[in-house]
């Protein structure tokens, strides 16, 4: 089977699933961003993506993204970015360069170093506050549910070259994924009394998407279900 086929085919399974998750919570697919996240993978899996309807792709490493950014802007692919990785403070102002939306932001450090990136690079850059809800793992990225809303304020209040986009998590492993969700909703819903903009939610992978969805995730992070199982690296 051709790449276009193989991804058109796990694409639509994927799209399906989403609209099964919505259909059960009463939501409408079309309040559901699906953000494929294309790390390690070739850049021509982006431009296929691309052609069977992708709007937002993710990556989580640095290089790896910007060579990928480059190829689909030279290609004259349009994409939304969304850069879904932990990030040292000395990349900040790389990653500012090229991504639309950073989901993991988790200190005022980083944050103000990405205002720094995207003020030099004449950008808004949209940032989402990544929550911690694993207490166990203390090498986990992510704030404390009690520390949102101190580092949301950095963002919001500090740092006019970032729009505060709302709040993102990844489940603890191992463990059932909706108390960490359903935490997150409320969480979203506290941030949004102060930040009204600050509407996205962006929780589940391929393992527990339809759990996030019917507990609120406005945006799914699916790698391995449309893309296949990662390419090792060289």
């Amino acid at each position: 089977m051709e790449r276009r086929d193989e991804l058109a085919q796990s694409l639509a399974a994927v799209r399906e699933r989403i609209a099964k998750a919505c259909d059960a919570a009463g939501r409408s697919a079309d309040e559901v961003t699906l953000v494929v996240v294309t790390k390690t993978h070739p850049a021509s899996d982006v431009a296929l993506l691309a052609e069977l309807g992708v709007t937002d792709v993710g990556e989580n490493r640095h290089p790896e993204a910007a060579g990928k950014h480059l190829a689909a802007v030279e290609a004259g692919v349009a994409l939304r970015w969304h850069f879904v990785g932990g990030l040292q403070t000395n990349k900040a102002g790389a990653i500012a360069r090229y991504a639309d939306v950073v989901h993991s932001v988790d200190r005022a450090k980083l944050a103000r170093s990405l205002d720094r990136g995207a003020q030099a690079a004449g950008r808004t850059l949209r940032c989402l506050v990544q929550v911690d809800f694993d207490t166990t793992d203390p090498g986990r990225a992510g704030v404390l549910p009690a520390d949102v809303q101190a580092l949301a304020d950095v963002i919001a209040g500090e740092c006019p070259h970032l729009e505060l986009g709302g709040v993102m998590t990844v489940a603890p492993l191992g463990r059932d994924p909706a108390p960490s969700f359903a935490h997150l909703r409320e969480i979203s819903a506290e941030l949004r009394h102060t930040t009204p903009s600050a509407t996205m939610i962006s929780a589940g992978m391929s393992e527990d998407f339809e759990v996030a969805i019917a507990h609120g995730a406005t945006h799914v992070r699916v790698g391995r279900s449309v893309l296949g199982q990662r390419p090792v690296l060289q």
